[in-house]
């Protein structure tokens, strides 16, 4: 009997191989494809992930990665022990929250708006205009940003000062700092962000609409019960993925925007470990702190994955 069901499940095995072999045969040229991204990812990925091992050690350049003098979980410590580590996580917590509030529900709102307009000519010169913003640069983004607040010739400095206000130093002000970065980002990637719930939409079936309106469904209903329901797999993905950058803001807009009077708001992980890993070469330190960003991340993503999973909806495994 034994011997009966050991070959039977030997059989099995040999059919599995048998069958992703063929199938793999079949598909091969598509296989083909994939390959650049699988090298690009092996390459520029995984590869450098090696050097990951320098946090745990006092990396010296002169005598490399293998050769350098391990010292285990001392640089985490020593982040923790830092007078202004707690600082900087709330800072880099905070500032992604606000962006998740107002940042992620935006490009769904703007979708289903999008997607009531009938004018079809119309429709796709505000979708173009929308995610044009996208491709400016962050440099410029914060240069603009810095005129439209200047408090001399900046306009909205200028609208108060006609109204009767004292005009704002708004890039100097720990209280303005977070709505600018947030609203500023929401501008930014409103329409780009908001491609794939229009694709989405688009995919909805529209005998739901019809037969919504033969039930007498107004248009806010239609969109409650019809669009939001179609759509609903594709947020609940982009919300996990949003949430692995949890700890992780716009480094380059963040130190274009800070000055020494918003440090106490602005200074984030990602600022941080520029400060003590560019500026002052302190290598082994700074990929400590990174590290740590990138395990928290890991342990979001996996923690809203599980959460989406037990809810019964979709999830990325």
């Amino acid at each position: 009997m034994a011997n009966t069901t050991a070959a039977s499940s030997t059989r099995r095995k040999e059919g599995y191989w048998a069958r992703l072999f063929k199938s793999l045969n079949r598909t091969k040229f598509l296989q083909l494809l994939l390959l650049p991204g699988l090298i690009y990812y092996i390459v520029f990925q995984y590869v450098p992930m090696y050097g990951v091992i320098i946090a745990f050690k006092d990396y010296k350049i002169r005598e490399g990665i293998l050769g350098s003098d391990w010292v285990g979980l001392q640089h985490f410590k020593d982040f923790f022990n830092y007078m202004y580590s707690w600082r900087i996580i709330r800072n880099t917590v905070l500032l992604n929250f606000y962006n998740l509030i107002f940042g992620f529900p935006m490009p769904i709102i703007f979708a289903i708006l999008l997607n009531e307009v009938r004018n079809l000519r119309y429709k796709k010169f505000v979708q173009t205009i929308s995610y044009m913003p996208h491709f400016i640069s962050t440099v410029s983004i914060v240069g603009i940003l810095t005129m439209i607040l200047s408090p001399t010739s900046g306009i909205v400095n200028i609208i108060i000062s006609k109204l009767g206000g004292t005009p704002i130093y708004f890039m100097t002000r720990t209280e303005w700092f977070r709505t600018i970065y947030v609203a500023s980002g929401v501008w930014q990637d409103l329409g780009w962000d908001a491609i794939i719930y229009i694709a989405a939409l688009a995919s909805v079936n529209q005998e739901l609409y019809e037969a919504a309106v033969i039930d007498g469904a107004s248009r806010l209903k239609q969109i409650w019960h019809v669009s939001l329901p179609g759509i609903r797999s594709t947020i609940v993905i982009m919300l996990i993925m949003r949430m692995g950058g949890m700890m992780s803001s716009n480094t380059d807009k963040v130190l274009l925007m800070q000055n020494e009077l918003t440090y106490e708001v602005s200074d984030i992980i990602g600022t941080y470990v520029y400060r003590r890993g560019i500026r002052d070469a302190d290598y082994s330190y700074s990929t400590a702190v990174g590290l740590f960003n990138s395990v928290i991340n890991v342990i979001f993503v996996v923690a809203a994955n599980t959460i989406a999973k037990k809810l019964g909806e979709s999830s990325l495994w």
